[in-house]
């Protein structure tokens, strides 16, 4: 085997790290040899405004990329829901791995009564939209920095509770511990509980971790090949359509799920469109032959579009250039 180091490029928080060190292992296990390169990004360092207001889509993953294009590292590790649908020219997707916990939880303090007003902490526009839709006399503010930020500013703030990843919590072990004779669970971490929010549907490919690389290192290729899940490279691809399709970047509050059946191979497709203060919210549900993968992020999007999507669309990108 060639002797090349693939350099692993990496935000320098605690998970991204993490998910570095993963995918570093799973090479090196190969018999590839790995270093690790971090690199801290925009997103990690202007923590007072929302995502939606810095006006970049892939935030999290330009300072990656040009290092990439620079040739300083080889590969650069992400949470693939952070990841723009469009990746930037001469960059690839090189493997999926496959994915963890696509939920998200909300984390407290103990028992929140969701019916009182309540204080509830996201930076995400998705998160708030559907937090909204179903608690319409809620607040929500805003929450940024990486997973320990969050947690921290949690602990400080005397909010009913955070909405985060599952995946995230559960990779770098803050997630509160489940207690068998609880619907909660309670950690050693600020003492907090969580609630899983199965009723909200994640973000396209929340629970996957995305490796990519430059499209004319077939060296670097040829390794990463051996990583990727292709179940999951599926259901990733037809979400992030359904994403594209509808224009969403990073910022409109848009959900997808999609799951494989193996008895029946078969692929049941969960979408969502909502508005900013989630008062509307269009759905779609499809439950299709695996066979229909290709188009069917497209095709649902579409259904979507026609039936109000085109318009609730056009007032999202109204309201956030507010």
């Amino acid at each position: 085997m060639a002797e090349k180091i693939i350099r692993i490029g990496t935000r320098d928080s605690e998970l991204a790290l993490w998910q570095a060190h993963t995918v570093e292992k799973k090479l090196n296990d190969l018999g590839y040899k790995t270093s690790i390169v971090a690199v801290k990004s925009t997103g990690d360092i202007i923590l007072d405004k929302p995502l939606y207001e810095l006006g970049i889509t892939g935030i999290f993953t330009k300072t990656l990329d040009i290092a990439m294009i620079n040739g300083t590292i080889d590969i650069a590790v992400h949470s693939m829901k952070d990841v723009p649908t469009a990746l930037p020219k001469g960059i690839v997707q090189a493997a999926v791995l496959e994915r963890a916990n696509v939920l998200d939880i909300l984390v407290h303090k103990g028992n929140p009564d969701f019916a009182n007003p309540s204080t509830i902490a996201t930076g995400s526009l998705r998160r708030q939209a559907q937090w909204f839709n179903k608690y319409p006399n809620h607040t929500v503010v805003d929450l940024r920095g990486n997973v320990n930020t969050r947690m921290q500013k949690l602990q400080d703030n005397n909010w009913d509770g955070a909405v985060f990843a599952a995946a995230g919590l559960e990779r770098i072990n803050l997630k509160p511990s489940l207690s068998p004779a609880l619907s909660e669970g309670k950690g050693e971490n600020g003492n907090f509980s969580y609630t899983d929010l199965d009723w909200m549907i994640p973000a396209p490919a929340q629970g996957a971790m995305l490796v990519v690389a430059m499209e004319n290192d077939n060296y670097t290729l040829d390794a990463l090949s051996q990583l990727n899940h292709i179940e999951t490279e599926i259901c990733t691809y037809i979400e992030r359509q359904f994403l594209r399709t509808l224009e969403g970047g990073c910022t409109a509050p848009i959900g997808a799920l999609v799951t494989y059946n193996e008895d029946e191979d078969t692929l049941h497709f969960q979408g969502a469109l909502l508005s900013v203060d989630g008062k509307q919210k269009l759905e779609i549900e499809k439950t299709v032959d695996i066979s229909e993968w290709k188009k069917l992020g497209f095709f649902a999007a579409q259904e979507i579009l026609s039936n109000g999507g085109s318009d609730l669309m056009a007032s999202i990108k109204e309201s956030l250039k507010k």
